[in-house]
Protein backbone atom coordinates (compact mmCIF):
# COMPACT_ATOMS: atom_id res chain seq x y z
CA UNK A 1 0.00 0.00 0.00
CA UNK A 2 1.27 3.24 -1.09
CA UNK A 3 1.53 5.76 2.20
CA UNK A 4 -0.50 8.36 0.35
CA UNK A 5 -3.49 5.58 1.08
CA UNK A 6 -2.34 4.23 4.01
CA UNK A 7 -2.53 7.49 5.26
CA UNK A 8 -6.23 7.96 3.41
CA UNK A 9 -7.21 4.50 4.91
CA UNK A 10 -5.89 5.47 8.34
CA UNK A 11 -7.96 8.71 8.92
CA UNK A 12 -11.22 7.34 6.98
CA UNK A 13 -10.85 4.62 9.89
CA UNK A 14 -10.32 7.41 12.67
CA UNK A 15 -13.42 9.68 11.49
CA UNK A 16 -15.76 6.21 11.67
CA UNK A 17 -14.60 5.66 14.93
CA UNK A 18 -13.82 8.47 17.00
CA UNK A 19 -14.97 11.50 14.51
CA UNK A 20 -12.97 15.01 14.19
CA UNK A 21 -9.72 15.53 12.83
CA UNK A 22 -6.51 13.96 14.08
CA UNK A 23 -3.09 14.23 13.03
CA UNK A 24 -1.05 11.61 11.42
CA UNK A 25 2.84 10.97 12.55
CA UNK A 26 4.69 8.54 10.95
CA UNK A 27 7.62 6.82 12.82
CA UNK A 28 9.67 4.34 11.40
CA UNK A 29 11.87 0.96 11.95
CA UNK A 30 15.34 1.15 12.11
CA UNK A 31 18.40 -1.41 10.66
CA UNK A 32 21.50 -1.81 12.63
CA UNK A 33 24.35 -1.98 10.11
CA UNK A 34 27.81 -2.19 12.87
CA UNK A 35 27.72 -1.96 16.22
CA UNK A 36 25.44 -4.33 18.33
CA UNK A 37 24.55 -4.66 21.56
CA UNK A 38 27.43 -1.90 22.30
CA UNK A 39 24.32 0.98 23.03
CA UNK A 40 23.96 0.02 26.25
CA UNK A 41 27.65 -0.32 26.83
CA UNK A 42 27.89 3.60 25.98
CA UNK A 43 29.56 2.69 22.31
CA UNK A 44 29.33 3.49 18.83
CA UNK A 45 26.23 1.95 16.64
CA UNK A 46 25.62 2.96 13.19
CA UNK A 47 21.56 2.41 12.99
CA UNK A 48 19.63 4.32 9.50
CA UNK A 49 15.41 4.42 9.46
CA UNK A 50 13.67 2.54 6.86
CA UNK A 51 10.94 2.83 5.03
CA UNK A 52 8.82 0.95 6.36
CA UNK A 53 7.19 2.33 10.06
CA UNK A 54 4.08 3.30 12.34
CA UNK A 55 1.72 5.42 12.34
CA UNK A 56 -0.55 6.84 14.38
CA UNK A 57 -3.86 8.72 14.12
CA UNK A 58 -4.50 11.24 17.72
CA UNK A 59 -7.10 13.50 18.62
CA UNK A 60 -7.55 14.88 21.87
CA UNK A 61 -10.99 14.39 23.60
CA UNK A 62 -12.54 15.76 26.33
CA UNK A 63 -13.22 13.36 28.81
CA UNK A 64 -10.31 12.53 30.68
CA UNK A 65 -10.13 8.94 28.73
CA UNK A 66 -7.54 7.25 26.64
CA UNK A 67 -8.79 5.18 23.84
CA UNK A 68 -6.53 2.81 21.76
CA UNK A 69 -7.40 1.14 18.82
CA UNK A 70 -4.46 -1.15 17.10
CA UNK A 71 -5.39 -2.24 13.65
CA UNK A 72 -3.00 -5.53 13.55
CA UNK A 73 -4.45 -6.61 16.23
CA UNK A 74 -8.22 -5.38 15.81
CA UNK A 75 -7.98 -4.29 19.51
CA UNK A 76 -9.30 -1.76 21.60
CA UNK A 77 -8.75 -0.79 25.32
CA UNK A 78 -9.75 2.11 27.39
CA UNK A 79 -8.15 3.95 29.95
CA UNK A 80 -8.26 7.15 32.27
CA UNK A 81 -5.47 9.22 32.40
CA UNK A 82 -5.15 8.63 36.11
CA UNK A 83 -4.74 5.21 36.17
CA UNK A 84 -1.90 4.13 34.17
CA UNK A 85 -0.67 0.73 34.42
CA UNK A 86 1.21 -1.66 32.22
CA UNK A 87 -1.04 -4.63 30.59
CA UNK A 88 -0.37 -8.54 30.74
CA UNK A 89 -3.42 -8.92 28.92
CA UNK A 90 -2.57 -6.50 26.06
CA UNK A 91 1.27 -5.48 26.30
CA UNK A 92 0.76 -3.52 22.57
CA UNK A 93 -0.38 -0.49 24.61
CA UNK A 94 2.44 -1.04 27.26
CA UNK A 95 4.60 0.99 24.47
CA UNK A 96 2.13 3.83 24.21
CA UNK A 97 0.76 4.27 27.34
CA UNK A 98 4.68 4.25 28.69
CA UNK A 99 5.03 7.72 27.00
CA UNK A 100 1.97 8.81 28.51
CA UNK A 101 3.69 7.64 32.15
CA UNK A 102 6.33 9.21 31.25
CA UNK A 103 5.21 12.52 30.36
CA UNK A 104 2.83 13.03 33.58
CA UNK A 105 6.16 12.24 35.98
CA UNK A 106 7.81 14.91 33.92
CA UNK A 107 5.20 17.09 35.29
CA UNK A 108 3.23 17.57 31.74
CA UNK A 109 -0.64 18.42 32.24
CA UNK A 110 -2.44 15.82 30.05
CA UNK A 111 -5.99 15.04 29.20
CA UNK A 112 -7.37 12.09 26.94
CA UNK A 113 -6.82 11.57 23.45
CA UNK A 114 -7.86 9.18 20.98
CA UNK A 115 -5.67 7.21 18.77
CA UNK A 116 -5.19 4.40 16.33
CA UNK A 117 -2.28 2.39 15.62
CA UNK A 118 -1.31 0.76 12.02
CA UNK A 119 2.00 0.01 10.29
CA UNK A 120 4.00 -1.87 8.35
CA UNK A 121 7.37 -3.01 10.42
CA UNK A 122 7.46 -6.89 10.46
CA UNK A 123 6.46 -7.44 14.18
CA UNK A 124 9.54 -10.32 15.57
CA UNK A 125 11.64 -8.54 12.87
CA UNK A 126 14.57 -7.34 14.53
CA UNK A 127 13.32 -3.69 13.30
CA UNK A 128 12.21 -2.43 16.44
CA UNK A 129 8.53 -1.78 16.04
CA UNK A 130 8.14 -1.19 19.50
CA UNK A 131 10.64 2.02 19.73
CA UNK A 132 8.43 3.73 16.29
CA UNK A 133 5.15 2.59 18.29
CA UNK A 134 6.95 5.00 21.45
CA UNK A 135 7.91 7.36 19.27
CA UNK A 136 5.33 7.97 17.03
CA UNK A 137 3.00 8.38 20.59
CA UNK A 138 5.75 10.72 21.70
CA UNK A 139 5.80 12.93 18.75
CA UNK A 140 2.09 13.36 18.23
CA UNK A 141 1.42 13.77 22.16
CA UNK A 142 4.21 16.91 22.11
CA UNK A 143 2.47 18.19 19.11
CA UNK A 144 -1.49 18.07 20.37
CA UNK A 145 -0.54 18.99 23.81
CA UNK A 146 1.90 21.59 22.61
CA UNK A 147 4.65 20.36 25.08
CA UNK A 148 7.27 21.87 23.42
CA UNK A 149 9.89 18.81 24.13
CA UNK A 150 13.16 18.66 21.91
CA UNK A 151 13.87 15.62 19.58
CA UNK A 152 16.15 14.73 21.85
CA UNK A 153 14.09 14.90 24.99
CA UNK A 154 11.39 12.25 23.00
CA UNK A 155 13.94 9.90 22.37
CA UNK A 156 14.65 9.32 26.19
CA UNK A 157 11.36 9.16 27.38
CA UNK A 158 10.56 6.23 24.56
CA UNK A 159 13.77 4.43 25.75
CA UNK A 160 12.29 5.14 29.82
CA UNK A 161 8.54 4.49 28.52
CA UNK A 162 10.45 0.47 27.08
CA UNK A 163 12.29 0.64 30.66
CA UNK A 164 9.19 1.01 33.51
CA UNK A 165 6.21 0.26 30.93
CA UNK A 166 7.54 -3.25 28.66
CA UNK A 167 10.15 -4.07 31.40
CA UNK A 168 13.41 -4.12 28.60
CA UNK A 169 16.30 -2.69 29.57
CA UNK A 170 17.21 -1.17 26.13
CA UNK A 171 19.31 1.26 24.94
CA UNK A 172 18.68 4.47 23.30
CA UNK A 173 19.88 3.30 19.90
CA UNK A 174 16.22 2.24 18.57
CA UNK A 175 14.52 5.40 19.57
CA UNK A 176 17.22 7.76 18.24
CA UNK A 177 17.33 5.86 15.24
CA UNK A 178 13.31 6.64 15.11
CA UNK A 179 13.33 10.18 15.84
CA UNK A 180 16.81 11.21 14.40
CA UNK A 181 16.74 9.05 10.77
CA UNK A 182 17.70 10.51 7.48
CA UNK A 183 16.97 9.23 4.05
CA UNK A 184 19.95 7.63 2.30
CA UNK A 185 22.23 8.17 5.47
CA UNK A 186 23.26 5.85 8.48
CA UNK A 187 23.59 7.62 12.01
CA UNK A 188 27.22 7.43 13.57
CA UNK A 189 25.77 7.81 17.55
CA UNK A 190 28.25 7.69 19.82
CA UNK A 191 25.75 6.58 22.81
CA UNK A 192 27.66 8.36 25.60
CA UNK A 193 27.34 11.27 24.72
CA UNK A 194 24.95 11.64 21.96
CA UNK A 195 26.82 13.29 19.82
CA UNK A 196 26.10 11.71 16.10
CA UNK A 197 26.82 12.75 12.70
CA UNK A 198 25.25 11.25 9.72
CA UNK A 199 27.19 8.94 6.87
CA UNK A 200 26.19 8.80 3.50
CA UNK A 201 25.77 5.35 2.40
CA UNK A 202 26.19 4.56 -1.23
CA UNK A 203 24.36 1.78 -2.71
CA UNK A 204 24.46 2.38 -6.20
CA UNK A 205 24.11 -1.44 -7.92
CA UNK A 206 23.13 -2.72 -4.40
CA UNK A 207 20.04 -3.75 -2.39
CA UNK A 208 20.10 -3.83 1.61
CA UNK A 209 18.04 -6.95 2.12
CA UNK A 210 16.51 -8.56 5.15
CA UNK A 211 15.99 -12.15 5.46
CA UNK A 212 13.34 -12.61 7.97
CA UNK A 213 13.74 -16.12 9.99
CA UNK A 214 9.75 -16.63 10.72
CA UNK A 215 11.48 -17.68 14.24
CA UNK A 216 11.86 -15.43 17.69
CA UNK A 217 12.80 -18.01 20.43
CA UNK A 218 11.60 -17.49 23.77
CA UNK A 219 14.55 -16.78 25.99
CA UNK A 220 15.24 -13.82 24.06
CA UNK A 221 14.02 -11.04 26.30
CA UNK A 222 15.81 -12.64 29.48
CA UNK A 223 18.82 -13.32 27.58
CA UNK A 224 18.88 -9.36 26.49
CA UNK A 225 19.07 -8.77 30.26
CA UNK A 226 21.46 -11.03 31.48
CA UNK A 227 23.90 -10.08 28.40
CA UNK A 228 23.36 -6.33 29.77
CA UNK A 229 24.26 -7.90 33.48
CA UNK A 230 27.37 -9.63 32.63
CA UNK A 231 29.09 -6.35 30.60
CA UNK A 232 27.95 -4.40 34.41
CA UNK A 233 30.02 -7.22 36.03
CA UNK A 234 32.75 -6.79 33.52
CA UNK A 235 33.32 -3.37 33.79
CA UNK A 236 33.27 -4.11 37.81
CA UNK A 237 36.05 -7.06 37.25
CA UNK A 238 38.16 -4.25 35.30
CA UNK A 239 37.45 -1.19 37.67
CA UNK A 240 39.12 -3.09 40.69
CA UNK A 241 42.14 -2.97 38.54
CA UNK A 242 41.71 0.51 35.99
CA UNK A 243 39.24 2.50 37.94
CA UNK A 244 38.78 5.20 35.40
CA UNK A 245 36.43 2.76 33.50
CA UNK A 246 33.08 3.36 33.76
CA UNK A 247 31.51 1.14 31.28
CA UNK A 248 33.11 -1.06 28.15
CA UNK A 249 33.56 2.34 26.20
CA UNK A 250 36.43 2.63 28.41
CA UNK A 251 38.35 -0.84 28.01
CA UNK A 252 40.49 -1.88 25.49
CA UNK A 253 40.75 -5.32 24.35
CA UNK A 254 44.19 -5.94 26.84
CA UNK A 255 42.11 -4.84 29.82
CA UNK A 256 39.54 -7.52 29.26
CA UNK A 257 42.51 -10.05 29.13
CA UNK A 258 43.69 -9.08 32.13
CA UNK A 259 40.73 -8.28 34.17
CA UNK A 260 38.16 -10.56 32.69
CA UNK A 261 39.48 -13.91 31.33
CA UNK A 262 41.65 -15.28 34.64
CA UNK A 263 38.00 -15.00 36.42
CA UNK A 264 35.36 -15.77 34.42
CA UNK A 265 35.65 -17.26 30.89
CA UNK A 266 32.00 -16.13 29.53
CA UNK A 267 32.24 -13.29 31.25
CA UNK A 268 35.54 -12.31 28.90
CA UNK A 269 33.91 -13.71 25.68
CA UNK A 270 30.95 -11.27 26.34
CA UNK A 271 33.13 -8.49 27.15
CA UNK A 272 35.68 -9.29 24.64
CA UNK A 273 32.91 -9.22 21.86
CA UNK A 274 31.57 -5.81 22.79
CA UNK A 275 35.14 -3.76 22.93
CA UNK A 276 36.18 -5.22 19.66
CA UNK A 277 32.65 -4.45 18.44
CA UNK A 278 33.11 -0.80 19.57
CA UNK A 279 36.11 -0.68 17.79
CA UNK A 280 34.69 -1.48 14.13
CA UNK A 281 32.20 0.72 14.20
CA UNK A 282 34.78 3.89 13.62
CA UNK A 283 36.47 1.72 10.86
CA UNK A 284 33.09 0.99 9.37
CA UNK A 285 32.21 4.53 8.98
CA UNK A 286 35.82 5.07 7.06
CA UNK A 287 34.67 2.66 5.16
CA UNK A 288 31.62 4.05 4.17
CA UNK A 289 33.31 7.62 3.83
CA UNK A 290 35.55 5.66 0.70
CA UNK A 291 32.63 3.89 -0.58
CA UNK A 292 34.23 0.84 0.07
CA UNK A 293 31.01 -1.35 0.44
CA UNK A 294 33.31 -4.47 0.48
CA UNK A 295 35.41 -3.58 3.56
CA UNK A 296 32.13 -2.16 5.22
CA UNK A 297 30.73 -5.79 4.48
CA UNK A 298 33.86 -7.54 5.89
CA UNK A 299 33.17 -6.35 9.33
CA UNK A 300 29.55 -7.36 9.24
CA UNK A 301 30.38 -11.22 8.90
CA UNK A 302 33.27 -10.25 11.84
CA UNK A 303 30.50 -8.88 13.79
CA UNK A 304 28.15 -11.76 13.07
CA UNK A 305 30.71 -14.27 14.04
CA UNK A 306 31.24 -12.62 17.33
CA UNK A 307 27.41 -12.50 18.24
CA UNK A 308 26.97 -16.13 17.52
CA UNK A 309 30.28 -17.46 19.17
CA UNK A 310 30.84 -14.83 21.98
CA UNK A 311 28.51 -13.03 22.99
CA UNK A 312 26.17 -16.32 21.93
CA UNK A 313 22.75 -14.42 20.81
CA UNK A 314 22.16 -15.86 17.50
CA UNK A 315 20.81 -19.08 16.90
CA UNK A 316 20.15 -21.75 14.11
CA UNK A 317 18.67 -20.45 12.00
CA UNK A 318 20.47 -17.35 11.62
CA UNK A 319 23.52 -18.89 11.56
CA UNK A 320 22.45 -20.93 8.56
CA UNK A 321 20.98 -17.93 7.01
CA UNK A 322 24.73 -16.16 7.56
CA UNK A 323 26.24 -19.09 6.77
CA UNK A 324 24.43 -20.04 3.39
CA UNK A 325 25.65 -16.26 1.67
CA UNK A 326 29.14 -16.07 3.05
CA UNK A 327 30.92 -17.62 0.22
CA UNK A 328 28.45 -15.91 -2.33
CA UNK A 329 30.39 -13.35 -3.96
CA UNK A 330 27.39 -11.31 -4.66
CA UNK A 331 26.61 -11.10 -1.03
CA UNK A 332 29.06 -8.31 0.01
CA UNK A 333 27.83 -8.40 3.80
CA UNK A 334 25.64 -10.14 5.99
CA UNK A 335 25.03 -10.79 9.90
CA UNK A 336 21.81 -11.16 12.06
CA UNK A 337 20.29 -7.68 13.62
CA UNK A 338 18.65 -6.80 16.46
CA UNK A 339 18.40 -8.57 20.03
CA UNK A 340 19.37 -11.85 18.94
CA UNK A 341 17.29 -15.12 19.30
CA UNK A 342 15.38 -14.91 16.09
CA UNK A 343 14.20 -12.24 13.25
CA UNK A 344 16.51 -10.79 10.77
CA UNK A 345 19.95 -10.72 9.24
CA UNK A 346 21.12 -7.84 7.17
CA UNK A 347 22.39 -8.42 3.96
CA UNK A 348 24.07 -6.40 1.22
CA UNK A 349 23.63 -8.06 -2.19
CA UNK A 350 24.73 -6.75 -5.92
CA UNK A 351 21.44 -6.20 -7.59
CA UNK A 352 21.61 -8.27 -10.74
CA UNK A 353 22.17 -10.76 -8.39
CA UNK A 354 19.71 -10.25 -6.21
CA UNK A 355 16.53 -12.44 -6.94
CA UNK A 356 18.85 -15.32 -7.47
CA UNK A 357 20.13 -15.43 -3.99
CA UNK A 358 16.49 -14.39 -2.61
CA UNK A 359 15.34 -17.78 -4.42
CA UNK A 360 18.09 -20.00 -3.22
CA UNK A 361 18.39 -19.09 -0.04
CA UNK A 362 14.13 -19.64 0.49
CA UNK A 363 14.40 -23.12 -1.11
CA UNK A 364 17.31 -23.86 1.06
CA UNK A 365 15.97 -22.43 4.60
CA UNK A 366 12.80 -24.56 3.97
CA UNK A 367 14.77 -27.47 3.52
CA UNK A 368 16.51 -27.02 6.48
CA UNK A 369 13.89 -25.87 8.62
CA UNK A 370 10.66 -26.31 7.09
CA UNK A 371 10.07 -22.13 7.56
CA UNK A 372 9.09 -20.06 4.63
CA UNK A 373 11.70 -16.94 4.49
CA UNK A 374 10.35 -13.71 4.34
CA UNK A 375 12.47 -11.03 1.95
CA UNK A 376 12.55 -6.93 2.86
CA UNK A 377 13.90 -5.03 0.22
CA UNK A 378 14.94 -1.63 2.33
CA UNK A 379 15.40 1.68 1.70
CA UNK A 380 16.71 4.26 4.39
CA UNK A 381 14.35 7.50 5.17
CA UNK A 382 13.84 9.85 6.93
CA UNK A 383 12.62 9.54 10.89
CA UNK A 384 9.52 10.88 12.87
CA UNK A 385 7.60 13.38 10.99
CA UNK A 386 3.89 14.47 11.23
CA UNK A 387 3.08 12.34 7.82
Amino acid sequence: MSDRNRLRSLVDFFNRHFGGDPIVVKSPGRINLIGEHTDYNQGFVLPAAIDKAVYVAVRKNEDNQIRLFAQAYEDFEEITVDDLRPSVVKPWTNYILGVVDQLKKRGQALTGFDLIITGDIPLGAGLSSSAAVECATAFALNEIFDLKLSRLELVKLAQKAEHEFAGVMCGIMDQFASVFGKKDHVIKLDCRSLEYEYVPLKLEGLNLVLFDSQVKHSLASSAYNKRREACEASVELIRKRYPAVQSLRDATPEMVYECVKPVDEVLFQRANYVVQEIIRVPLACNDLMENNIKAFGTKMFATHHGLSKHYEVSCPELDFLVDQVQHISSVLGARMMGGGFGGCTLNIIEESATPAVIDSLTRSYFDAFAIDLKTYLVSLEDGTHIA
